[in-house]
């Protein structure tokens, strides 16, 4: 198993990337794209746990993890809906260009699922099949949690504001303007529900259960509930049953 990290340096970004694989050729056929939540990295653990499971049964596959905008060692400092777009649409680009793949999947979790449930609204679905854990629902105002009430009246007024855990983002009344008008739930994911698959802790504090299986069963998703399981999957058996579950998903 080979793990290097690359960046992707087009059109003035710089998309910081790391790409698992089961072997060391320079193409690979199946490639997984893997987004972390907020507040997370392409370093995250279960990122490289499901790398390591995925191409262990298929060598000659590879997973591409990327970080965000504004995380893990992204060079920028606000966060804009329209670069987490564009940096997508370039991991993309270099699995089909750069690594010859002609099916490329996505394993995304929390706001990285909600990113890729916007993105193929407004763009069309470049991915053979799509997993999304403990998805993101309403991110505008799951991402206002993370901004307390003085810091939303500066929004209010004009002006950024820093949130997140270890590393600090500026934001704007922009972002969450943005994130409203992506709003996931006015609109129809019918042309690519069949390509789709949801999994989701029962135990969920931050995005309840009840509120992802509405919008599965709404678009014709298959939804699987974890019994037990909180947002973050911590406990390992329930991050092995949903790592097992998209792996036979790809397959």
């Amino acid at each position: 198993m080979d793990t290097r990290y690359f960046d992707i340096n087009e059109d003035g970004y710089s998309v910081r990337c790391k790409i698992v694989t089961g072997d060391k050729e320079r193409t690979h056929d199946r490639v997984v794209i893997c987004t972390h939540g907020f507040g997370g990295n392409k370093d995250i653990a279960n990122i490289q746990k499901f790398a390591e499971k995925f191409v262990g049964k298929d060598k000659h596959a590879a997973v591409i993890a990327l970080d965000w905008p504004c995380h893990g060692k992204d060079a920028r400092k606000k966060l804009e809906l329209s670069e987490c777009f564009e940096y997508l649409t370039l991991v993309v680009n270099y699995a089909k260009e750069q690594l010859s793949a002609s099916r490329i999947y996505n394993y995304s979790v929390s706001f990285g699922a909600w990113l890729t449930l916007a993105y193929i609204q407004n763009f069309g679905s470049p991915f053979a099949r799509i997993a999304l854990r403990s998805t993101g629902i309403r991110m505008a105002e799951l991402m206002l949690h993370n901004v307390s009430p003085d810091d939303q009246a500066k929004l209010a007024k004009g002006k950024e504001v820093e949130i997140g855990f270890e590393r600090k983002m500026k934001i704007d009344q922009g972002l969450i303007d943005d994130l409203a008008a992506n709003d996931v739930t006015q609109r129809e994911f019918f042309d690519w529900a069949d390509d789709m698959i949801m999994i989701h802790g029962t135990e969920d504090t931050y995005i309840p259960v009840d509120e992802a299986r509405a919008f599965a069963e709404d678009n014709v998703i298959e939804f699987m509930p974890v019994e037990g399981s909180d947002h973050t999957f911590r406990a390992p058996k329930y991050m092995d049953q949903a790592i097992h579950a998209v792996v036979e998903f790809f397959a």
